[in-house]
């Protein structure tokens, strides 16, 4: 029961983040490309009423991800969250009145394909409640220092692929974190109440990080094709929330011939992402405008 209520609330979250995305990537084609890392980004963002608006639907989101993360495995909620794209795609074409071209449906088939195989073989099994400190410690600072490699590659590159994949990257680093930040707070509340989960170094730290991924994503969009930050963001969230889960929460995957299934339900994903960001519908959506 607990395992359907984590997917149910996963969906649930991912449907809200994919209106997010829908209203804050329209908000931000009405900015300029970035030339480089801009921290004003987000002040001229919170002038938007439309950027607004998907802010709020990310706050809807964060609560049905902290009730997913309650009841389910990171391993298991975090990877749900590949569905955001092809969610994206249903509101805006409801929204635009636009259909999915026939590839644009075998695309989405791929992804949810993929991840219905790579989690089956995966089957991540409970870990711990609440990881020690130690743990969190190496797994911050790993975190940290990967997100800061990836800001210096990016901001020595010019507008492009390259420098898009590195700031996806880098929010997809950050999210995922979030996630591990937000379900041991979450915990922390199950266990010992409220005052417990306003008092959690994690419960500031998943805000922070929160913070940190939503200017790395809008610095993404601005920087080049969505076609190398959309799968640097879905994939490497959903990577390294993996990783999270069997570092940091003691989780278990399944091994042995299973790791094939695990693959190739990756590559699925991989290809159905490829193709979907290429969908005309996408880049009506969230195409950046050209430099001026």
């Amino acid at each position: 029961m607990q395992t359907t209520l984590a997917v149910l609330f996963a969906l649930m979250a991912a449907g809200s983040n994919a209106l997010a995305t829908v209203l804050q990537r329209y908000a931000a084609r009405t900015v300029p490309l970035s030339v480089g890392l801009r921290p004003a980004l987000i002040g001229e963002l919170l002038r938007k009423p439309v950027w607004l608006a998907g802010f709020g639907a990310v706050i809807v989101a964060a609560a049905f991800q902290a009730l997913a993360l309650l009841n389910g495995e990171l391993s298991l909620v975090q990877p749900l969250f590949v569905l955001e794209l092809p969610f994206a795609l249903f509101i805006g074409g409801m929204v635009l009145r636009r259909r999915l071209p026939p590839r644009g449906w075998a695309a989405v088939g791929s992804v949810v394909a993929g991840l219905g195989m790579g989690l089956w073989a995966a089957s991540p099994s409970a870990g711990v409640d609440r990881p020690r400190t130690e743990v969190w410690v190496m797994a911050l600072a790993s975190c940290v220092a990967a997100v800061l490699l990836l800001l210096a590659v990016a901001v020595r590159r010019p507008e492009g692929r390259l420098r898009a994949a590195c700031f996806g990257l880098g929010a997809a680093i950050c999210y995922a974190l979030t996630a591990a930040l937000l379900k041991d707070a979450t915990q922390a509340w199950n266990t010992d109440g409220a005052a417990a989960f306003f008092t959690a170094w994690q419960t500031y730290g998943f805000a922070l990080v929160g913070v940190a991924a939503v200017f790395l994503l809008e610095n993404a969009l601005q920087s080049g094709p969505l076609v190398a930050s959309q799968p640097a963001l879905t994939l490497g969230d959903a990577t390294v929330s993996l990783s999270l889960g069997v570092t940091l929460f003691e989780e278990e995957l399944r091994g042995g011939w299973f790791a094939l299934p695990m693959l190739l339900g990756a590559l699925l994903v991989v290809c159905g992402a490829l193709i979907l960001v290429r969908v005309p519908l996408i880049h009506t959506l969230v195409a950046p405008d050209a430099p001026r």
